[in-house]
């Protein structure tokens, strides 16, 4: 593709640009109002207002500015505007202040991080800091995570430990998703939208009354994309990155006098191509990409392939026990089954060289998955001063992970395999009270306590391909050779393959809200919470490694407040956490090794913003920003690092990079987001408008070392959308825009020697109409 020679430049400045842009807009829309207000007849109307915003954060519906926690809601027409095009779950990423999203498996498994706090692991047993709940079911798996973004009605993001209400595997935050309920009155949408890449994107959803106290739901995706890279290599795959995508939800509510019943099923298909690794694309001794570099091409000579289907069910009941009191009751099923296989090493060789050192295709996959949660949860409603809530929780999970080794130089025959079988059972016990001090001070206060215990067993291990086995005697067999499962114990210094952890914990949290008036409300909060403890299984490159609970207290305080008559919005804050024994996943060095490793500790601390105002009657401007400090504290922690890139990090005796005072991997300093709506009404019950969306952030690093190679550079991105509305908004067509400034930049990696790297999504027009019933 060829660009202009100072695309770059204009690309780097595009942040700036869209600021600039908001000026005349403002202005157009302050003189067109002030023109109406001299030419108009003079009648008293009302001034456009926001509306209050409703949160479920304490898991009940509260006014945003009332609870003490640092919350950001993402409406389901933003939700619309961002999702154009057919993306995946990631483009949530930097549209909340201190949110960042990742993924080395594509649109398979998103990697969530809050103010820099969260897991680069890329094994499918993992667990990550952040929680995923859709629906009030915790998704644990990390493939669960990504199931696509339609017909919502909101996303919260909650900030900070939530260990009290939201459990384990939550000390960074939460992520919540809620969809549309049914209802009684008959409604729905349908959407099409068409774009660059033979891209459809096609959802929507019809609802309504069945009797007089039964409605039901039902809402469908369908997503896909052509390759948009050619493979100019003679290989399996032709072309790269094309995907076809589809999911479906059923719901049906009963409403009765004193009971209500919400029944919910959905599930997922996925067909496409897994992420994209490419070889040498990292100038050595810089983070600039190479010259000549195209992101359109590739030659790779390894097979490439992403599947994944999913299934869910969950049953949401609630009875009014009468006296002020609700019972709750959650029932949730997940299940799944995903391969996804990659040439790794990103080129069709010559190998064994200088550039190429070595052929690497390997594939993952869970072949077997079943998770099951229940939560029973009564809470009170009183008119007096004090209200609470308490229950129990329980939690199982019972699957297998695969793990295949291919040999590129032999036509992709399979080399390696291993098989893993993980059981998770947790029990939980939790409670939390509000107490109304005064008219102004209101006190809450929370606390769970968590038994938890993993089982894992490594149940098929062979290996064929060129890394080394430890045979019975201990003694170094070179490949090839066939090594075993017996030799694969024989190499464990406790001659033992399976490990089992088992952790008791006890999380809190207390926070205050002081209403300073009716506008601004004060806010601080202490809180805990923990992740559980890791197994990472023996393999052809590593000893099994187990990593212990990690444990997180956070401070923070803020203020939210409406201003200029409701007309504007700000809630801001600053924070403090420390985590203990964090942990982490060192990879790569010589020996390609990926093993857990504790952190004695880890501290962030930073600020974050989130405003929104109508600067006119038909112009919103909304602004999120978030800073985050993040630093390794550990004066003994060594990493292995690359064979072939710039390490900055001083080096122990064994050649490994001391990471003491590194910032967290995956952590940018600063996330800015910006968005304008721009309307012009029209006398028909239509409207003109524009809406553009930037985001921002800062530079990051990718490892736990630190290198000039695996740095990424600060990336902008921004979103535009002119369109049309009808019908008071009954219809809607636009043309739309991603990354509209055609951004390329490196934004994950895999520390081999040939300097490895994976790019954003690609710049993405279409045309998108929509109908509200």
């Amino acid at each position: 593709m060829t660009r202009l020679p100072d695309s770059r430049l204009f690309r780097r400045s595009a942040l700036a640009a869209a600021v600039a842009v908001l000026l005349p807009f403002q202005a157009l829309a302050q003189a067109r109002t002030q023109q109406d207000a001299t030419t108009a007849p003079q009648v008293e109307t009302d001034a456009k207002t926001l509306d209050a915003v409703h949160v479920t954060a304490s898991r009940k519906v509260e006014n945003l500015q009332d609870v003490p926690v640092s919350v950001t809601l993402i409406s389901a027409e933003a939700l619309d505007v961002l999702g154009s095009g057919g993306t995946d779950v990631r483009f949530l990423s930097g549209r909340v202040p201190s949110l960042n999203i990742e993924s080395s498996f594509g649109r398979a498994f998103p990697r969530f991080y809050i103010r820099g706090y969260g897991n680069t692991d890329f094994r499918l047993n993992t667990s990550q800091p952040v929680s995923l709940v859709y629906d009030d079911v915790v998704q644990e798996n990390p493939i669960l995570k990504g199931f696509p973004v339609f017909d919502l009605d909101r996303v919260e993001v909650l900030r900070g430990p939530q260990g009290s209400l939201f459990g384990r595997n939550s000390p960074a935050g939460v992520v919540k998703f809620e969809s549309v309920r049914p209802s009684q009155e008959f409604g729905g949408y349908g959407k099409v939208g068409v774009g660059s890449d033979n891209m459809w994107n096609v959802e929507g959803a019809v609802g309504g009354g069945l009797t007089d106290q039964w409605s039901a739901r039902a809402s469908a995706l369908f997503q896909r994309r052509d390759d948009w890279v050619d493979n100019t290599f003679a290989g399996p795959n032709d072309g790269l990155e094309g995907y076809d995508e589809s999911a479906i939800r059923l719901q049906a509510l009963y409403e009765g006098e004193d009971f209500e019943a919400l029944f919910n099923a959905h599930a997922r298909h996925l067909n496409g191509t897994a992420r994209l690794f490419r070889a040498n694309i990292i100038k050595h001794g810089s983070n600039d990409l190479v010259d000549g570099f195209d992101e359109d091409k590739i030659a790779v000579d390894g097979l490439n392939h992403s599947e994944l289907d999913s299934f869910g069910a969950n049953a949401r009941l609630r009875w009014n026990l009468g006296n002020g009191y609700t019972l709750h009751s959650i029932t949730g099923y997940e299940t799944l089954d995903t391969y996804s296989r990659g040439d790794i090493d990103g080129s069709a060789g010559p190998y064994f060289t200088a550039a190429i050192p070595f052929a690497s295709e390997t594939a993952d996959g869970i072949p077997d998955h079943s998770q099951w949660t229940q939560e029973f949860r009564i809470e009170s409603n009183f008119d007096g001063a004090w209200n609470w809530q308490g229950g129990l929780f329980y939690f199982n999970e019972d699957y297998d992970v695969e793990s295949f080794s291919y040999d590129s130089l032999a036509g992709g025959a399979q080399d390696g395999y291993e098989r893993i079988n993980q059981t998770n059972d947790a029990w939980a016990l939790f409670g939390a009270v509000t107490w109304a001090a005064t008219d102004k001070l209101e006190l809450r206060a929370g606390a769970r306590y968590t038994w938890d215990k993993k089982d894992l067993r490594v149940e098929e291990y062979w290996n064929t391909g060129f890394a080394p086995c430890i045979g019975p005697s201990l003694g170094i067999i070179p490949g090839p050779v066939r090594c075993t499962l017996a030799d694969l114990a024989a190499a464990e210094p406790d001659g033992d393959l399976s490990a089992d952890t088992e952790d008791k914990k006890f999380s809190w949290d207390l926070s205050a809200t002081y209403e300073i008036n009716d506008d601004v409300n004060l806010y601080g909060r202490v809180a805990t919470g923990y992740r559980g403890s890791s197994i990472q299984a023996a393999s052809a490159f590593n000893f099994k490694s187990l990593a212990e609970p990690e444990t997180a207290t956070s401070f923070e305080a803020g203020v939210k407040a409406d201003l200029w008559g409701n007309r504007a919005r700000i809630n801001a804050g600053v924070f403090y956490y420390e985590v203990k024994d964090q942990q982490l996943t060192a990879v790569g060095g010589s020996s390609n090794a990926n093993i857990l490793v504790n952190a004695k500790k880890a501290t962030g601390q930073g600020v974050e913003m989130d405003f929104q105002a109508y600067l006119a009657d038909n112009v919103l401007f909304t602004l999120g920003s978030g800073y985050n400090d993040t630093e390794i504290k550990d004066a003994d922690l060594s990493v292995s690092v690359c064979a072939s890139c710039t390490v900055t990090d001083p080096l122990d005796g064994n050649g490994k990079a001391l990471i003491d005072g590194n910032p967290l991997p995956q952590a940018p300093e600063w996330t800015h987001n910006v968005t304008l709506r721009w309307g012009i009404p029209t006398s028909n019950g239509g409207e003109f408008y524009a809406y553009t969306d930037w985001v921002y952030r800062s530079e990051l690093n990718f490892f736990l070392y630190e290198s000039k190679e695996f740095t990424a550079k600060s990336l902008v991105e921004g979103g535009l959308r002119v369109g049309y509305t009808w019908g008071y908004g009954k219809y809607d067509v636009a043309l739309y825009g991603r990354n509209i400034t055609d951004e390329v930049q490196v934004v994950g990696a895999i520390d081999f020697n040939n300097l490895t790297g994976m790019i954003n999504e690609p710049r993405l027009f279409g045309l998108e109409f929509k109908a509200n019933f």
